[in-house]
């Protein structure tokens, strides 16, 4: 599959969900999309930039994990916001300042929205009160659809093998700090939604738009099957947020190899398509 045959199919699978969710509810609705995008920064070339563009324009907003702290992340994101625009709608974007973590895994966020859809209410923020207790601090955004605000929460936990539940296990308290907010979490916990430290947050009414899907890339296909991990998800609040739709766009397809792929990611973006209750 070329990159124009998978593009072809991407939309038109998206211009479907949104049909139905349509037909189904009588109501518009709200997708989000989710992509950790591996060292976003200068290294990401003009044609690289222009295929993300093209694989996330049909989301309303994008949460944007893992983008160069230094020099080059967030001209990538200014990049990226320029070439959306050239699509036929405007967009604007909110990038976060550095993570406090240890220099090396120091990072930025960043969330693109369509304007025409959401409004911003509020300045973004990097959450800092577990900020010595969570490697890369989540960034935070309060979004206006029709009125009605819901709160996303960006993260991108430590590696697997340094535990990222100890800083996961934290999240719990969130819905306490913030009882007036639509909490939605987002990004890539480096765990699947199984793992018992999202017990808490189930308890409370929040549930994962993907179960068992896997959303990271192995390094090579084996027999077709490319994908490693269940690492990415969203978490939101059943009593709030009404769920439509979920799942991944398997961007690697439109590739000759997943070397190539890999290039863009080694993570798929994710999507999760809701409506919001109140």
């Amino acid at each position: 599959m070329n990159i124009l045959e998978y593009l072809s199919k991407k939309l038109f699978l998206i211009a479907l969900l949104f049909v139905v969710s349509l037909s189904v509810y009588g109501q518009s609705t709200i997708t989000i999309g989710s992509w950790n995008l591996k060292d976003f920064g200068q290294s990401k070339n003009d044609q690289e930039i222009e295929f993300i563009a093209n694989t996330i324009k049909d989301f309303d907003v994008i949460a944007i994990q893992e983008i160069v702290a230094g020099y080059g992340g967030a001209q990538a994101v200014a990049r990226l916001h320029a070439v959306l625009n050239k699509k036929g709608t405007n967009w604007d974007y909110s990038i976060s300042e550095p993570t406090s973590g240890s220099a090396y895994k120091t990072e930025r966020y960043a969330y693109i929205w369509k304007t025409n859809k959401l409004q911003k209410v509020g300045d973004a923020w990097l959450e800092k009160k577990y900020s010595q207790k969570i490697d890369r601090e989540p960034f935070f955004i309060r979004l206006s659809a029709d009125g009605k605000v819901f709160t996303l929460v960006n993260f991108h936990a430590i590696t697997k093998s340094m535990k990222p539940e100890t800083e996961v296990k934290y999240f719990k308290f969130f819905p306490k700090f913030y009882p007036g907010d639509n909490l939605i979490f987002c990004g890539d916990f480096n765990l699947p939604q199984s793992h018992t430290v999202f017990n808490p947050l189930k308890k409370m009414g929040y549930l994962p738009s993907l179960e068992d899907v896997k959303t990271s890339l192995k390094q090579k296909c084996n027999n077709g099957d490319c994908m490693a991990s269940e690492f990415d998800n969203f978490f939101y609040n059943q009593a709030k947020v009404r769920f439509v739709a979920a799942g991944i766009i398997p961007f690697y397809k439109a590739f000759f190899d997943l070397g190539e792929a890999r290039l863009i990611s080694d993570h798929v973006p994710i999507y999760f398509e809701f409506i919001l209750k109140y």
